[in-house]
This record gives structure tokens, C-alpha cells and sequence, in this order.
């Protein structure tokens, strides 16, 4: 899984991605998409799940380190993430879809067909969305001519 970063969470996230299949599956209804979709969509939420509980138990561990190490400073974090917090605050002015869709799209560098088998979207309606997402940013962000 290209997604996680240590292997034993990938496997936790596979099985609790398994488990969670076998409780909704009484739910699923054949509408028109494949059922892979289905099953995507549900991997995708457990990871996305498992990608936000590994960045808070992180920052917990770095607020009681065992040893002295090589992280950057306090000054140095505050100044990294403030810079990655005016990068990263136009995208927050996207509807939820928009932002998923670019963060597969341009983060995890997945293909239109890719992102619509997991969001249970036509691969055009991928291109649409994502299309719409960076005219909407270029405006946000006062970008001309682009």
C-alpha cells in the first residue's frame, strides 16, 4: 500500500478494510458502477482514516521525545508550517470532492480512470471536477490568464 508508510498498518488497514466490507456489503446496491467502487471506496476511507490517526499519534510522539534528535526546531516547525499552511489554505475553500480529487489526482499522482473506480465516478466526470478544482483555486489565489 502506497499510501501508509509502515507495513503493519497497511495490514491493520487491509483487514479493517476487509471487516468493513463484510458489514456493509447486506447495505450494497448495484447501481450502474463497478463493484470494485464500492470496495475502493471503502479502502479509501479506512486509509484516509488510518493516514490521520498515524499525523496525530506523530505529533504526540513529537511532544515527548524518548531522545535528543534531528527534528527541526520549534522555530523551524512554526516557520515550515506556516508556510505549508498558505499553501495548502486555498485548497480548503474546495467542496470536499474537489480537494479528494486533486489530492489523488496530483498528491498520490492517480489516474482519472483510478480516482473514478475509487469515488464511483466516471472518468470523466474525474476530469470535469478536477478541471473545475484548479479554476476555482487560480481564482482563489488571484492567478490570470491560466
Amino acid at each position: 500500500m502506497t499510501r501508509l508508510v509502515r507495513e503493519e498498518v497497511a495490514d491493520d488497514v487491509t483487514q479493517e478494510s476487509c471487516l468493513a466490507l463484510a458489514a456493509a456489503l447486506p447495505r450494497y446496491e448495484d447501481r450502474g458502477v463497478p463493484f470494485s467502487s464500492f470496495v475502493f471506496g471503502i479502502a479509501a476511507n479506512k486509509v484516509a482514516m488510518a493516514r490521520r490517526t498515524l499525523a496525530r499519534s506523530h505529533e504526540v510522539l513529537r511532544v515527548v521525545p524518548d531522545a535528543e534528535s534531528d527534528d527541526p526546531t520549534p522555530e523551524e516547525r512554526a516557520v515550515s508550517s506556516d508556510g505549508l499552511r498558505r499553501l495548502l489554505e486555498p485548497l480548503s475553500t474546495l467542496p470536499e470532492r474537489q480537494r479528494e480529487i486533486l489530492l489523488l489526482r496530483v498528491v498520490d499522482q492517480l489516474s482519472a480512470d483510478e480516482v473514478a473506480a475509487l469515488l464511483g465516478m466516471t472518468s470523466g466526470a474525474v476530469r470535469v471536477a478536477q478541471h473545475r478544482a484548479l479554476r476555482a483555486l487560480r481564482r482563489t489565489m488571484g492567478v490570470t490568464g491560466a
